[in-house]
C-alpha cells in the first residue's frame, strides 16, 4: 500500500504532468478560461489515464511489443470515445466549448507516454495509482489556472450556472488574461510559485540535515 500512495502522490507532485513533466500543455492553455469546462477536461483525462492503464497493464504480456503503440492508441481512442459519447449526451452546454480537446485526448502525451512508461511494465495496482496521480494533479494545476484566469480576467468564477464569486464592480479585467498569452503569463507565474516552494523545502531540508 505504501507503494501506491507513493507512485500516486509522485504524479500530483514530483512528476506533475504540467508543472514538472511539461506535457499536455495546448489542451490546458487553450480551455482554461473557465474553471467549468477545466474540471470537466480533467475528469475526462483522468477516467481515460486511468482506464487506459489498467488495460494495458492487464495485458501487456499479450501485447507483442512491435505493436504496442498502436494498439495503446486504440485502447485509448476507445475510452475517449465513452468519454465524447457521455459529455455530448449529459453535458451539451460543455460539450460544445470543449469541442475538439475531447477527441485530442487520444494524442496526450501525458497518457500515451504513462501507458508506454509505467503501465507496460508494471502491475495494475500500481497502474491505477499511476494514472490516478498524473490525472489529479492535471485536475488541479488546469483548474488552479483556470480559476485565476476566470476570477480576474472576467471578474467572476461561475460554476454550471451557479455565481461561485464576483469581485466589486469597480475592478476591471483585462481580457489579456482570457487569451492565450495571459494562460502562460499565469502558468508562468504558477511555475515560478511552484519552484519557489521547492528551493525553500530544500534550503530547508539542508538546514535540519545539518
Amino acid at each position: 500500500m505504501s507503494k501506491w500512495i507513493e507512485v500516486f502522490r509522485s504524479g500530483i507532485t514530483f512528476e506533475n504532468p504540467l508543472m514538472r513533466l511539461m506535457i499536455g500543455l495546448c489542451s490546458v492553455l487553450a480551455v482554461s478560461t473557465r474553471i467549468e469546462y477545466s474540471f470537466f477536461l480533467g475528469v475526462a483525462v483522468i477516467f481515460v489515464g486511468v482506464m487506459s492503464n489498467v488495460v494495458v497493464s492487464a495485458f501487456r504480456k499479450l501485447i507483442p511489443s512491435e505493436v504496442r503503440i498502436p494498439i495503446f492508441i486504440v485502447v485509448i481512442a476507445s475510452f475517449v470515445t465513452i468519454v465524447d459519447l457521455v459529455m455530448h449526451g449529459f453535458l451539451p452546454g460543455v460539450y460544445a466549448v470543449l469541442g475538439i480537446w475531447i477527441p485530442l485526448i487520444v494524442v496526450n502525451c501525458m497518457i500515451l507516454g504513462r501507458a508506454e512508461a509505467f503501465a507496460y511494465n508494471n502491475g495494475v495496482w500500481l497502474s491505477i495509482a499511476d494514472g490516478l496521480g498524473k490525472g489529479v494533479g492535471f485536475l488541479i494545476v488546469i483548474c488552479m489556472l483556470a480559476a485565476i484566469r476566470e476570477v480576474f480576467g472576467a471578474g467572476n468564477l461561475v460554476f454550471l450556472g451557479v455565481h461561485v464569486l464576483s469581485l466589486p464592480a469597480w475592478y476591471q479585467p483585462p481580457s489579456l488574461l482570457v487569451l492565450f498569452p495571459g494562460a502562460f503569463l499565469v502558468f508562468g507565474m504558477l511555475m515560478a510559485g511552484a519552484n519557489a516552494l521547492e528551493l525553500r523545502k530544500r534550503d530547508r531540508g539542508k538546514g535540519v540535515s545539518a
